[in-house]
C-alpha cells in the first residue's frame, strides 16, 4: 500500500464570468514511504495547487486521494488539520520565518500544537533539530542575522521537528544561489533518508529535480513522467512530445521564474 495515492484528481475554479478554469487535469500519482520524487514545470502550471492538495491544504474538485489507503475526502476539517500537522512538513521558497523570534523559537513553534512529551520538550527538540541542520550555535539569532541559506535551514528544521512522514518542498532553492541550493537539497535528502520520510520537491530547476528517484513534468495541468539521465538532461518524456534539453541545463525551456 502506497503512502500517498492520487487517482484522476482534478482541480478547477469558477471564474466571475462563469467560465471554468481547469488547474489540474486527471492527476494520477503514487508515493511510497522513503521515496524522493520531483515535479518540474514553469510558473502557473499548477505545481503549488498540487502541493496544497497533497498537504491537505486544499481539496480536489474530483478524483480520489488516499492517505495510507484511506480517502481524505472522509476526514473532517479538524481531522485534516491534525493529520496535516502530524504527517506533513512544508518547506517553501520564501522562508516564512517569524520576525522578532529567534531561530529556536521559530523551530519550536509547530510543537506548540503537539501533545505530551513533544509539547513539554519542544525547546530541546527544536535545539536538537537545529543542531542536525548545522545551526546548533545559532539558536538565539534572529532571522535577519542569518544568511539566506541559514534561514532556509531554519525553515527545514521547523518543517521536520515533528517528524513528518511526508516532506513537501515548494521551490525550496528558488531564493538561493546555486551552491547554497545544492547544500540545502543535500540536507533534505540526508534527513529524509535518515527518517524514512517521503520527499516531494516541486521545482522549475532540473538540477534540483535530478536528485530524485522519480521525475515528473506538470504542464497544462497534466502530470507526465520524465526520465533524467545525465545531470539536468531530459532523455525521455514518457507519454508526451520529446523535448531536447542540453546537458547541464538548469531549467526547462521557456521557464519563467516566479
Amino acid at each position: 500500500m502506497s503512502l500517498l495515492e492520487l487517482t484522476d484528481v482534478t482541480r478547477s475554479v469558477l471564474l466571475p464570468d462563469e467560465r471554468v478554469l481547469e488547474i489540474l487535469r486527471g492527476i494520477t500519482l503514487t508515493v511510497d514511504a522513503g521515496e524522493h520524487i520531483s515535479i518540474v514545470g514553469r510558473s502557473g502550471t499548477g505545481k503549488s495547487t498540487l502541493l496544497n492538495i497533497l498537504g491537505l491544504l486544499d481539496s480536489p474538485t474530483s478524483g480520489e486521494y488516499l492517505l495510507e489507503g484511506a480517502s481524505v475526502a472522509r476526514l473532517s476539517q479538524r481531522k485534516r488539520a491534525w493529520r496535516r500537522g502530524e504527517d506533513f512538513g512544508f518547506v517553501f521558497q520564501q522562508f516564512n520565518l517569524m520576525p522578532g523570534r529567534t531561530a529556536l523559537e521559530n523551530v519550536a513553534a509547530p510543537l506548540m500544537y503537539a501533545r505530551g512529551r513533544q509539547f513539554w520538550r519542544r525547546r530541546a527538540l527544536a535545539a536538537d533539530m537545529l543542531d542536525r541542520v548545522g545551526l546548533g550555535d545559532r539558536l538565539e539569532d534572529m532571522p535577519e542575522k542569518l544568511s539566506g541559506g541559514e534561514q532556509q535551514r531554519v525553515a527545514i528544521a521547523r518543517a521536520l521537528v515533528r517528524g513528518p512522514r511526508v516532506i513537501l518542498a515548494d521551490e525550496p532553492t528558488g531564493a538561493l544561489d546555486v551552491d547554497t541550493g545544492g547544500e540545502v537539497m543535500a540536507l533534505l535528502d540526508e534527513i529524509a533518508g535518515q527518517t524514512g520520510a517521503a520527499l516531494i520537491a516541486i521545482t522549475h530547476d532540473l538540477a534540483v529535480a535530478a536528485r530524485a528517484q522519480r521525475h515528473y513534468r506538470l504542464a497544462g495541468g497534466v502530470l507526465v513522467p520524465i526520465v533524467l539521465n545525465a545531470p539536468g538532461q531530459v532523455t525521455e518524456w514518457v507519454g508526451d512530445v520529446p523535448t531536447d534539453v542540453p546537458t547541464g541545463a538548469a531549467e526547462l525551456p521557456g521557464t519563467v521564474r516566479a
